[in-house]
């Protein structure tokens, strides 16, 4: 024990053996080292910026996601719907229901992928899903019907229920706990994105002169630009930090070893599923709370997602003008993520305070839509930007997840059932927009009023459980120490769950 290992070159001159485990990182086992804070530094800036296989290849596919399951709404107003009625005479909320089957798939998606994440090569899994989705959405041109489009939804769904499950595992597999929240937030900023551009785009393809109709047009490109990007992702997305391609064995190693300090498992390999670890997320409060979140604010997302455009135009905006004014939407919720990321980065247990004000922002701008008459469109329409606000959160909620679980495998089921929640609340949520109050739909945007503001009761649940939790553990085993403890090691290394684990400490 003590043994010292001579450096071999500049990278490795930052890591000292300080205490060795029975057996190698590569077997799953871990050796404690002292890591200087220049090598720390050296990594976290190769992580973020450096290297196209982290940050800016996650978010300019999220980006890409988001523009892809806005395509429905836009194509709406290129004249996707009349054209349905014309051939087969749609009727009643089958659009709807056209926008709600896509998170069926999501759902039926989710449900496997919990399973294949664990078993296998995480960047690998993501990245061919990616690919497929991208090829599903092309194939919404050729739809002729209503039963062609519902079944192209379907698929999309199942096709991208592994993107942000698996940017949020990958994200908790780099970062320490600390890092987190700014991390997710930095592949999210796409979402927002998507939103400022993808209306321009949708607006560019509808005055363009084409043969082909412009909803049409709108899926090729879109879909075309996804699965060409998926082919790029294949090679540079890791599966892990020990088998990340862009650092060197050194790097690896320091990357393994900064996390191991978050007491939420290691990512050396690819652990077993462990059915134990599922019983343990069943029986965890946070996860209900979380999932009972999730669910509500998502009552809301359903009938933004797929009627923003139509609500706008209900305004007294013009179709194309609609399809420009989703700009706005994206830079609220933009300068909301930053301040957001920033605020859980920098203030000492913020994190959950943040998500609240966020949602509260959003309540405010639904009561704007609710209660001013059409003469007031600039206002509602800032209405609607600030109920947009509340989407910030899924990053903090993602960080919740990796920061907050130990166990790669209740990790992972945690991750995954928070998006069956994202699913069932957005195929809920739509349901309240009924066809006869187009364009005011004053029943989603009630139902939609009801689901924030539970939404802001139970993240003030969660608040006062992870307190009150924290508090009990400090009262049975003492306060808990920064850093490393042995017995915590041994424990993580026993892949035990946060609830066992007698240092473990809940992240606010």
């Amino acid at each position: 024990m003590g043994t010292e290992k001579e450096p071999h070159n500049n990278d490795e001159k930052a890591v000292y053996a300080t205490q060795e485990t029975e057996q190698d990182l590569s077997t799953g086992e871990c050796t404690v080292f002292q890591v200087s804070p220049e090598a720390e530094r050296r990594l976290l800036w190769k992580l973020d910026l450096l290297q196209i296989s982290m940050l800016p290849t996650m978010g300019i596919c999220y980006m890409l996601q988001y523009m892809d399951k806005l395509a429905l709404s836009q194509a709406t107003l290129l004249n996707l719907r009349q054209d349905l009625v014309t051939w087969q005479g749609l009727v009643g909320n089958q659009y709807t229901w056209c926008s709600v089957v896509f998170y069926f798939g999501y759902l039926a998606g989710s449900i496997p992928t919990s399973y294949l994440m664990v078993r296998l090569p995480l960047g690998k899994y993501v990245s061919t899903s990616v690919f497929l989705w991208g090829g599903i959405l092309m194939c919404h041109a050729a739809c002729q019907n209503y039963g062609g489009l519902v079944t192209a939804r379907f698929f999309l769904g199942v096709g991208e229920a592994a993107v942000a499950p698996g940017f949020g595992l990958i994200t908790g597999m780099f970062y320490k706990r600390e890092e987190q929240p700014a991390r997710q937030a930095a592949w999210f900023i796409g979402n927002c994105i998507a939103n400022i551009i993808g209306g321009v785009v949708a607006w560019g393809i509808g005055n363009s002169a084409s043969g082909l109709q412009s909803w049409r047009l709108l899926f090729l490109v879109l879909g075309g630009i996804t699965s060409g990007y998926a082919l790029i992702l294949f090679f540079v997305l890791p599966d892990s930090p020990a088998k990340a391609s862009f650092l060197s064995e050194s790097e690896r190693t320091i990357a393994v070893q900064r996390t191991l300090q978050n007491k939420t498992g290691s990512a050396a390999v690819t652990e077993e599923f462990l059915w134990d670890q599922v019983i343990d997320a069943i029986q965890d409060p946070q996860a209900w709370l979380l999932i009972l979140y999730t669910f509500c604010v998502n009552l809301a997302n359903g009938g933004l997602t797929s009627f923003s455009t139509i609500i706008i135009a209900g305004f007294g905006y013009s179709n194309f003008e609609s399809l420009l004014l989703q700009m706005p939407m994206g830079l609220c919720q933009l300068i909301f993520l930053i301040l957001t990321a920033l605020m859980a980065t920098y203030i000492r247990s913020s994190r959950i305070m943040s998500m609240i004000l966020n949602v509260i922002v959003s309540v405010i701008g639904v009561v704007l839509i609710y209660t001013l008459d059409d003469s007031q469109k600039v206002v509602k329409l800032v209405g609607l930007c600030f109920v947009a606000t509340f989407a910030a959160n899924i990053p903090l909620s993602l960080s919740i997840i990796t920061s907050n679980v130990a166990g790669t495998t209740k990790r992972s089921m945690l991750s995954v059932s928070l998006f069956i929640a994202y699913c069932v609340g957005n195929i809920v949520g739509p349901q309240f927009y009924y066809a006869s109050q187009e364009p005011v739909y004053s029943s989603g945007i009630e139902a939609t009023l009801c689901g924030l503001v539970l939404g802001v009761f139970f993240l003030g649940c969660l608040f006062v459980y992870y307190i009150w939790e924290n508090k009990r553990r400090d009262g049975r085993h003492g306060v808990m120490n920064e850093g490393f403890d042995v017995h915590d090691l041994v424990e993580e290394q026993n892949r035990k769950t946060d609830r066992q684990i007698s240092g473990f400490r809940y992240t606010i």
